[in-house]
């Protein structure tokens, strides 16, 4: 039999299609992609091909757009129903706390699965598996969390919960589910593609590992120790389709396509009146143009990024800091040159958080600034527990990117001058995870909200043009 799985990861609740970065040789390219309702024509065609289908969610589901944050994830749910996906894993659906995302699980079709997350009672929190009998074959699904909701996310992602990242249950529920006549075993797994290859390179028996967080776009699927790996972008802008064929319920060959879901695809049409219904109530941001900008403003970039070199700006005019942060965030849709919509901003800042400041030295900017290189460039997979770098405004690091644990910096400066680490100098930054709250001193909130501060920023300041200046420099 051929079995067919389709598969997305890391939507960050884009309901619709949306400008997406694409590489063109040595540039970028903007182009429309995404929209559940393009996802929903195109898994409908692979189940219309193929009865034996099943569809998987790689999580970040519950959290990116205004929309989904404004609900708490509660708009998505008939979205995801209508599709029926067969099961889903998670990180920033924890932003309301795992209380409310058991609510949500508890409004699926399907559910949601974690072999490492547990309560207050050390039971786990979540369904570790499911076991589906599919034509002639049983197939199990084992899923995995990501394993920094509670280390790296602010605290609320973690109330009452511990997360571990999976590695020593693993073992143990593959041969549960053997025991139990799997004939396939799939891991769905929120630990980023580093992080998979690394555990599949040491864990036996997994046939397939449908991987998410790291937003990589694999066009080719990865072979560690004869497990596929695939994983497929973000924002809902590819869909993965894994045809296997199955021989003595053994896979004997694939095929795989990451389809780029382009503005060729037809919309289902009672998916998109669903999605219209949910977006009704924010046409107006969507036509409320707040300035414009001369370049592309994306995030693209591991190491700088034009889009958070506007927000920090804002920041930087409100709080007339010495230096800006925020973190280093993977998701938020590019802004293509031209007109810029408060809409725009909201999908870069959906939780429009409340603009702070407080006083670091110079020797805590750099145990933070070592402390997140090291989560984003460590040699250990395991040690990886971030999106891309610090976003920083006000400062220039020179570093090694090969260099061992907190000696990566070269050096740091402050505007022109070189930072001196018993100098205190004035912070400004958005949420705990811009500046984690074991560093600094004096904490205070200013009275404007992110979102605001760019509307104001953008009125005196349009169109916006980034300077050449990047916070980061390999050398």
């Amino acid at each position: 039999m051929k079995l067919s799985i389709a598969f997305v990861n890391d939507v960050h609740g884009y309901l619709e299609p949306h400008p997406e970065i694409f590489l063109s040789g040595s540039e970028y390219a903007v182009k429309t992609a995404g929209g559940y309702s393009r996802l929903q024509t195109l898994i409908s065609d692979i189940r219309r091909k193929n009865q034996h289908t099943i569809v998987f969610d790689g999580g970040d589901t519950f959290h990116g757009t205004l929309p989904i944050v404004a609900t708490k994830g509660e708009a998505l749910v008939p979205i995801l129903n209508q599709i029926g996906f067969d099961a889903m894993v998670g990180h920033w659906d924890f932003a309301y706390g795992p209380q409310h995302l058991l609510n949500l699980a508890g409004q699926l079709s399907y559910p949601i699965l974690a072999i490492n997350i547990y309560d207050a009672q050390n039971e786990l929190l979540l369904k570790p598996y499911v076991l589906q009998q599919i034509g002639e074959i049983k197939v199990a699904t084992i899923g995995i969390c990501s394993n920094i909701i509670d280390k790296t996310m602010p605290k609320e992602f973690s109330e009452g919960i511990r997360v571990s990242d999976g590695i020593q249950e693993l073992p143990k529920y593959i041969q549960e589910v053997k025991k139990y006549g799997a004939d396939l075993i799939i891991l769905l797994s929120h630990s980023g593609f580093p992080q998979d290859f690394k555990i599949l390179s040491q864990i036996e028996g997994i046939d397939i590992c449908l991987s998410a967080h790291t937003h990589n776009r694999l066009f080719e699927p990865v072979i560690v120790n004869d497990t596929i790996i695939i994983q497929c972008g973000c924002h809902g802008s590819f869909l993965g389709h894994l045809e296997l064929e199955l021989e003595s319920k053994k896979v004997r060959d694939f095929n795989y396509e990451l389809i780029e879901v382009d503005e060729s695809i037809l919309p289902d049409l009672e998916m998109e009146k669903t999605i219209q219904n949910i977006l009704k109530p924010y046409h107006q941001l969507k036509t409320e143009v707040i300035g414009e900008t001369s370049v592309v403003l994306h995030r693209y970039d591991t190491l700088n990024s034009s889009a958070d070199h506007l927000l920090l700006s804002a920041v930087k005019e409100v709080t007339k800091a010495d230096v800006c942060f925020s973190n280093g965030w993977r998701y938020g849709a590019p802004i293509s040159a031209g007109p810029v919509t408060k809409w725009d901003i909201y999908n870069l800042a959906p939780m429009d958080p409340v603009i702070s400041t407080l006083e670091m030295k110079g020797i805590e900017i750099v145990e933070m600034l070592e402390e997140n290189l090291e989560r984003t460039f460590s040699s250990d997979p395991s040690g990886q527990m971030g999106g891309y770098v610090k976003r920083c405004l006000g400062l220039t690091v020179y570093m090694r990117i090969e260099n061992p644990k907190g000696h990566r910096i070269q050096q740091i400066f402050i505007g022109n001058e070189v930072l001196r680490k018993e100098q205190v100098y004035k912070v400004g930054y958005i949420t705990s995870q811009g500046v984690p709250e074991k560093f600094g001193q004096n904490r205070q909130n200013t009275t404007l909200r992110l979102v605001e501060a760019v509307v104001s920023f953008l009125a005196i300041n349009s169109p916006f043009q980034p300077n050449n200046h990047m916070a980061f420099h390999l050398v």
